[in-house]
């Protein structure tokens, strides 16, 4: 059998295997496990006075593989790097041009946008050479934050913490949430009513109700004074319909999706974090073994801006609306959307690979993750393509007394593409309203109930994991490829903490954002941040020089920085202590929140008097089945996660299923469900109530029992027949072996 030719080095094994199975015995594809080669740890890793030449070295650890990539290389004609089709994708491949010491002769560049076998093979058939410009703009990216954060963390280990980072992203992210929760606080409740009647018509059966809505044009009721006196001016008056518009309302299908609007979504309908979802994304992009298909990539790339697609792709929708649900769901011809002007328009939407591969039809073979986020991109680029919904609507004014009151319904009379899928919201959309009696101009009426009721205006709602990125998103901060570890970084550095689903910035956030809005203005500054991402197209674009980039910007930084250590020369700033409602046993004050070693706990202000400290633990949904006290999350000596009374050793009861606030419909006992990720079934643990669902039968794995002797069966009384004739042949070819030759192999073994 001939040797391989071809040499393909993608990022991970997955990819690599899903690509193996579409090429010929021509190519042998290795994978290089992410980067080989980066900027020390250790050091700055730039040379700030030589030009800002970074000075990378291979990533440690990694020798096994960059020897063993070395080698494969050294056996082929052709090497061809596939490495994601990004700027960081691109600057791997370059990385590992020089790493490996390969020509220019020997080396192309592919990228797959979708990993197929038509597109793999096509991208195969038509290599490029490694774009320099999307080297260079990644580069630039990686100095520039090498350079914010070797630089200014050490400045914040001085005067607030040590061990605290900034980054100059993260902290321009830390400002948004810091800056909603300032307009919470700052906020001032204005007060207005709502006036709604009940209102029956004269004559004719029929009831509606309808709320007040100004006089000539809309007036918002501000006090009870001004409710007080229209109910004076409609009481016992009659009421005449003065108006009724019947019209038909058309609502289009969403987009299909940008890394964004998938991060959001998945967040709203399937409680993903941006980080899980870029996770299982990069799954059913790399490829999935399917029961009948083999191993495919479900999806194409999933770090795009852009909501282009494919005519191919949009042809096979087409095909494949019409089979399914008939001509008068498919939107007639292809749906295009147009992208924003500052998307990069790099690759498609992200969309299935294979639309004739639906969700249910391949469940069995994908994990609980892969099928619901599978499931969330498959039927949103589906909807993309079909018909509008349409609804009817009436708006019904009728007047009394000069004033107006308004009644609306809407009913939807085609689904269009609601049949497959509905774009979820951040807050309540709008009510579709109360059916209303068939009424015409004319038609008179008698108030039978009048109801006011107050109302105050609420703040702005904190941000969630979903709606930041969409702040990031509209402000031009960060890039697709970046919003998963923003999020991720400023929660795991205690910047910003998630309560009830929200996101909240904690008094270390706070008060490291008031020292970077007081000293680094340009740093924290969200426009600066974004024209920083816009010179980096540039970069991109061959229309800029990265390093003049990187010297513009380390002029005014280096400013900034030693105007910061002489103003704050002998300074140290105090973090305020989180207080708790948990109250010392010892002197009775509120506990507060310290950051020790190991991560936080709970210690009494009074130190040094009171030496008082305990863990923090997490208070559960549900009741004990003991005793029906509150539950605990606790944390055992090896780190592992259960769940306790929280009355102790009083009542003693403690489980690792995860306690729920759904309570059994036959016994009452809150339900516990299964730990671990995904949506999990509740259960009963009530051995007495008819629901209860025994241990062994919860899906956790059991080890098999070693100790347990069961009798041997026939099959295994000849499988160790075998294995002892095996090991005495082998004893007795070892002693026909010269000395010599024993001794060599015992040594190499």
């Amino acid at each position: 059998m001939a040797k391989p030719t071809n040499l393909v080095i993608v990022e991970s094994p997955s990819k690599a295997k899903t690509i193996g199975k579409y090429l010929g015995p021509d190519y042998t594809v290795k994978a290089s496990m992410g980067h080989l080669r980066d900027l020390p740890k250790s050091t700055m890793g730039v040379d700030l006075e030589g030009n800002f030449e970074p000075k990378y070295i291979p990533v440690k650890g990694k020798e096994d593989i960059i020897k063993e990539l070395k080698d494969a290389a050294g056996k082929v004609d052709m090497v061809y790097l596939a490495t994601d089709p990004d700027r960081e994708g691109e600057a791997i491949s370059w990385h590992l041009k020089e790493l490996l010491k390969l020509s220019d002769e020997r080396t192309r560049r592919v990228t797959f946008n979708e990993i197929t076998q038509r597109v793999v093979r096509e991208s195969i058939e038509n290599p490029r050479n490694i774009d320099y410009d999307l080297v260079d703009a990644q580069q630039a990216r990686r100095v520039l934050d090498r350079i914010v954060g070797y630089q200014l963390s050490p400045l914040l280990w001085k005067k607030v913490r040590r061990g605290l980072s900034a980054g100059r992203v993260q902290s321009v992210a830390t400002r948004l949430v810091v800056d909603r929760e300032n307009e919470i606080r700052a906020f001032i409740p204005r007060e207005y009513w709502t006036l709604d009647v009940t209102l029956n018509r004269i004559g004719k059966p029929g009831s509606f109700v309808a709320r007040y809505y100004g006089e000539e044009k809309k007036r918002e009721l501000e006090n009870e004074i001004q409710v007080d006196e229209v109910i004076r001016d409609i009481t016992n008056r009659e009421f005449t319909v003065t108006n009724v518009r019947r019209a038909e309302k058309k609502r289009s299908a969403a987009p299909p999706f940008t890394t964004s609007t998938l991060q959001q979504e998945a967040s709203r309908k399937l409680n993903m974090t941006p980080k899980r979802t870029m996770a299982i994304a990069q799954q059913l992009y790399e490829g999935v073994d399917v029961a009948g298909e083999g191993t495919l990539g479900l999806i194409t790339y999933m770090r795009t801006d852009s909501l282009r697609l494919s005519d191919e792709a949009m042809a096979a929708a087409a095909d494949f609306i019409k089979a399914r649900y008939g001509k008068e769901y498919y939107y007639g011809k292809f749906h295009v959307f147009k992208t924003k002007g500052s998307a990069q328009d790099a690759h498609e939407a992200i969309r299935p690979t294979h639309v004739e591969l639906d969700p249910e039809r391949i469940r069995g073979s994908l994990t609980s993750d892969q099928y619901r986020l599978y499931k969330l991109i498959w039927s949103r680029f589906l909807a993309s393509q079909m018909a509008n919904a349409i609804y009817d609507t009436v708006s019904i004014d009728t007047e009394c007394a000069g004033h107006l009151f308004r009644s609306t319904h809407s009913s939807l009379r085609f689904s269009g593409f609601i049949a497959v899928y509905e774009e979820g919201r951040d807050e309540d959309g709008e009510a579709m309203g109360a059916p209303l009696p068939d009424l015409q101009e004319g038609d008179r009426a008698l108030a039978t109930k009048i109801e006011k009721e107050q109302h105050f205006t609420q703040p702005p709602a904190r941000y969630t994991e979903a709606t930041l990125v969409k702040a990031m998103e509209e402000k031009g901060v960060g890039r697709p490829s970046t919003y998963a570890s923003i999020v991720s970084t400023i929660q795991d550095r205690d910047y910003v903490n998630k309560i009830d689903k929200r996101l909240a910035p904690t008094a270390l956030g706070e008060v490291v954002t008031q020292l970077m809005m007081e000293r680094f203005r340009d740093i924290i500054d969200v426009e600066f941040t974004a024209n920083m991402e816009s010179s980096l197209d540039q970069v991109e674009e061959g229309k800029r020089e990265w390093k003049a980039l990187i010297a513009d910007f380390y002029k005014g930084f280096k400013q900034e920085l030693d105007a910061a250590e002489a103003a704050l020369e002998g300074v140290r700033i105090k973090v305020p202590e989180e207080e708790t409602d948990e109250i010392c046993e010892v002197c009775g004050k509120n506990m507060v929140i310290k950051m020790g070693r190991f991560g936080k706990f709970l210690a009494c202000p009074g130190w040094p008097e009171c030496t008082n400290t305990k863990p923090i633990v997490e208070r559960m949904p549900g009741r004990c089945p003991k005793c029906s006290a509150g539950m605990l999350k606790r944390k055992s000596k090896r780190g592992f996660a259960y769940y306790a009374c929280e009355r102790g050793q009083e009542c003693g009861f403690m489980s690792w299923d995860v306690p729920t606030a759904e309570d059994c419909p036959v016994c009452g006992q809150s339900l516990f469900k299964k730990s671990g990720r995904g949506r999990m079934k509740p259960f009963c643990i009530n051995e007495k109530c008819a629901n209860f669902l025994p241990e062994d039968k919860r899906g956790y794995y059991k080890k098999p029992d070693t100790n347990a002797e069961a009798a041997p069966t026939e099959e295994s009384k000849k499988t160790a027949a075998k294995k002892t004739a095996k090991k005495t042949t082998a004893k007795k070819s070892a002693a026909k072996k010269p000395a010599s030759t024993r001794k060599k192999k015992g040594a190499e073994e």
